[in-house]
């Protein structure tokens, strides 16, 4: 079977992996051993060894971007496989733990390169191997040279590495730059100086490096003309073009490279796509059906953790909050994270159903009444139990997943009851039709769900999406009754302004494939099934009743449908196929090759960020695309928001890869595609609207 290929979460934990390893390559795993992980981690970790063959043991010191980066890939228990006993933030006292390596994994900042010299030469560690998470600027590293050479700490410092991972990676082909949650307003704000966007400006550029890196190929650059997207595409241009032009031996060459069609055709490189948030703000403001998405909105996901209200296990009644993380190993996450929640619930009843079977087998196997007493049990024949034994762990950590799901699963139906988020979904589906009438009637409506902010969300969509004339007087109506439901309406002020702007990029779809059942069958099917998961969660969801709860399900599943973002992809990686109205709007995006002598371009100023609609001429720009150039395709792609991201634009696009690709093997199948997403930050809707929009509007 061939080997699927790595995601980005595989390469920056190979890279991490390395740095654990004191900047040694670890052996590579086989076929075997990474289809029998499944999930981009090692099966076995082999730590480097010291003189007598013994395993060194280190010390890992970060900061919050340290920390991030590797607690979104790795648990403790993966650290302590590379030989990692203590790891600690750089903040906090420590104390000294002589002729012991430590690992600094941190960002290259005065004031981490102080507190490493103050380390150093009070001789907590050593020796130390000191690791930035993105190139030191030359100033920084003739600082810390100065540092050293006073301190007489020269001799404790082994290794020196700049390790481009200024990036967090969530899910398989996911990341952001964790530049916080404010990102849209700095961008967008006119309180902002030229100096705070050219800072934010080069962080984008040096995290759009990075993951240049570490996917270890030069992308084609692709972005639209005017705002925070030229510039940035821009100074990547020139940042990649300095480094692959300065030497042959660079960070893109020999083993480092990805592969050798690298070096060849612009069509065996990825292409990176750079917009501004504003080509399209309603996937930021919608309301999903998807897993991820659920979890996102509900249960305020973060760094692969939530939060969830559960009954005690004592079974007094009273609820606890568990912390629950949702890594590379969770089989179940895997699988569903992008499926449809009613989807899910149907797959978590299966999954239990096929443990309860398994287990039930086991027990009548060894004839132990249940899998916690086989440890204890030795009346069993020698050779079932020593099976049983095998299978106990694997057995328990399914269980223990899925029962984890449930109760995920149990916290959103109870979020999506409450919210009733199935009437939003369903009326965002066809938000287009909806008359001004009917969304007043919808907005006066006490009975729709218990959160203002849901309605908020749902007419801000309708007005960005609408081509009915809403005027003054409409508009004053509007936000009456949405004070009056208990919104905030400052965003409402700002919207107001970029009306025009994401009307003109933003691209509505129809559905690629039509829905199976009216609406009414619809929210039919979904009061049948919460009853049913309500049911069955109560007894660990293992009763008889299936058929009816897929019958249940099935009316419900939400039709195709792609988003603007998704269409800019289609249009940009694959334009043969592509509709005429995203080509339309692509045709004039500026093209940038970093190895090309040709295709690159001027600097534009910093004030340009905020004129995002700008296409005026003389302006500073990459190249127009030539005719081949625009109709060109690609396999893989980086796709990337300034201002923030959504996980429905993420599961939109992975969605689209797969279904573009087709049946493998089939005879119409395409070219199997690949899209990595991110972001400056994973925002969701509650901090984008209330947050970032409302403080513009208060500006306005």
């Amino acid at each position: 079977m061939a080997a699927q290929p790595k995601t980005l979460r595989d390469r920056q934990i190979a890279s991490i992996g390395r740095v654990l390893n004191l900047n040694q390559s670890p052996p590579q795993p086989t076929d075997e051993q990474q289809d029998q992980s499944g999930n981009g981690l090692l099966s076995h970790s082999t730590p480097i060894l010291n003189s007598d063959g013994e395993p060194i043991w280190k010390v890992l010191v970060f900061d919050d971007m340290g920390r991030d980066v590797i607690s979104s890939v790795l648990l403790v228990k993966d650290l302590r496989a590379w030989g990692i006993t203590i790891n600690l933030p750089i903040t906090t006292t420590r104390h000294m733990i002589p002729d012991v390596p430590v690992i600094y994994l941190v960002e290259p900042t005065p004031q981490n390169l102080q507190i490493i010299t103050s380390d150093l030469a009070r001789s907590l560690y050593s020796p130390a191997y000191v690791n930035f998470l993105s190139s030191i600027p030359r100033p920084l590293i003739e600082d810390f040279a100065s540092q050293t050479a006073s301190t007489g700490t020269a001799e404790h410092i082994a290794q020196l590495y700049d390790q481009y991972l200024n990036f967090i990676v969530t899910e398989p082909d996911l990341f952001s730059l964790g530049m916080g949650k404010d990102t849209y307003w700095t961008m967008n704000s006119a309180q902002t100086s030229d100096e705070a966007l050219d800072a934010n400006i080069d962080r984008i550029v040096s995290g759009l490096f990075s993951v240049a890196v570490t996917e270890g190929t030069v992308p084609i650059i692709r972005c639209p003309k005017g705002g925070a997207a030229e510039m940035i595409a821009a100074k990547l241009d020139r940042k990649l073009r300095d480094h692959v032009v300065s030497s042959k031996e660079n960070l893109f060459s020999g083993q480092n490279q990805k592969n050798a069609s690298s070096m060849g055709t612009p069509a065996s490189r990825p292409v990176m796509i750079i917009v501004d948030r504003n080509v399209d703000l309603i996937p930021m403001m919608s309301h999903s059906w998807t897993y991820q998405s659920l979890v996102h909105d509900i249960l305020k996901f973060h760094l692969n953790q939530i939060t969830v209200d559960v009954p005690k296990e004592d079974k007094s009644g009273k609820i606890e909050k568990k912390t629950y993380y949702l890594d590379a190993r969770d089989f179940f996450w895997s699988k569903n994270a992008e499926a449809p929640f009613p989807q899910v619930a149907e797959n978590i009843d299966t999954e239990l159903t096929k443990y309860k079977e398994e287990t039930q087998e086991i027990m009548r196997k060894t004839g132990a009444s249940s899998i916690e007493d086989l440890e204890a049990d030795t009346s069993a024949s020698a050779q079932h139990m020593k099976a049983a034994i095998t299978l106990l762990p694997q057995l328990q950590e399914r269980k223990r997943v899925l029962d984890m799901h449930m109760n995920i699963a149990s916290a959103l139906l109870q979020g999506i009851k409450d919210r009733q988020l199935d009437n939003y979904y369903q009326l965002e589906e066809n938000i287009t039709k909806q008359t001004k009438a009917q969304m007043l009637d919808f907005i006066k409506d006490n009975e729709k769900g218990t959160e203002p902010l849901d309605k908020l969300r749902l007419f801000i969509i309708w007005f960005l999406s609408t081509e009915q004339e809403v005027t003054r007087a409409d508009m004053e109506k509007f936000e009456e009754l949405l004070r009056e439901a208990g919104a905030d309406t400052a965003a409402l002020t700002y919207i107001k302004r970029v009306r025009e702007i994401t009307r003109m990029t933003m691209m509505s779809s129809g559905p690629t494939q039509p829905a199976q059942q009216p609406a009414n069958e619809i929210i039919r099917g979904f009061s049948s099934l919460s009853n049913r998961l309500t049911d069955r969660f109560k007894d660990a969801g293992l009763g008889t009743n299936i058929e009816s709860l897929i019958s249940g399900v099935k009316n419900f599943l939400p039709a195709n449908k792609d988003l603007t973002l998704t269409k800019i992809t289609e249009s940009l990686m694959d334009p043969q196929n592509a509709e005429q109205s995203a080509l339309r709007m692509t045709e004039h995006y500026l093209y940038f090759d970093p190895r090309s002598a040709n295709a690159r371009g001027t600097m534009p100023p910093a004030s340009q960020v905020r004129n995002q609609g700008s296409n005026a001429p003389g302006s500073g720009r990459g190249i127009e695309a030539s005719f081949g150039q625009r109709r060109q395709g690609f396999t893989e792609a980086i796709v990337f928001t300034v201002g923030g991201g959504s996980m429905d634009e993420y599961g939109n696009l992975q969605e689209w890869a797969k279904r573009s690709a087709g049946v493998p093997g089939a005879p119409s199948a395409g070219p199997r595609r690949r899209v990595v997403y991110g972001s400056t930050e994973l925002v969701n809707a509650e901090e984008f609207v209330t947050g970032e929009l409302a403080k513009l509007g208060r500006e306005s």
